[in-house]
């Protein structure tokens, strides 16, 4: 018989305290893809809808900055 385990929710990293700023590329890195520059979904990185739509606005100013490129 087949065992299925369940796997293991992801906890948003706003709620449960860290912030994400433009200004911090390190941290932003995290929530956009490595190969074209895209935003991560939200059940990749496990962000909250609210921080999620936080989070897209901060890559958004960090690419119009030039921190972050558009496209690699």
């Amino acid at each position: 018989m087949a065992e299925f385990y369940r796997k293991k929710k992801k906890v948003c990293q706003m709620c449960a305290g860290k912030t994400v700023d433009y200004k911090d590329a390190d941290i932003i890195k995290r929530y956009v893809s490595a190969d074209k520059a895209k935003i991560l979904p939200r059940r990749v990185t496990g962000t909250c809808s609210e921080h999620q739509r936080h989070v897209a606005n901060e890559v958004k100013k960090a690419r119009f900055m030039g921190i972050l490129p558009f496209v690699k």
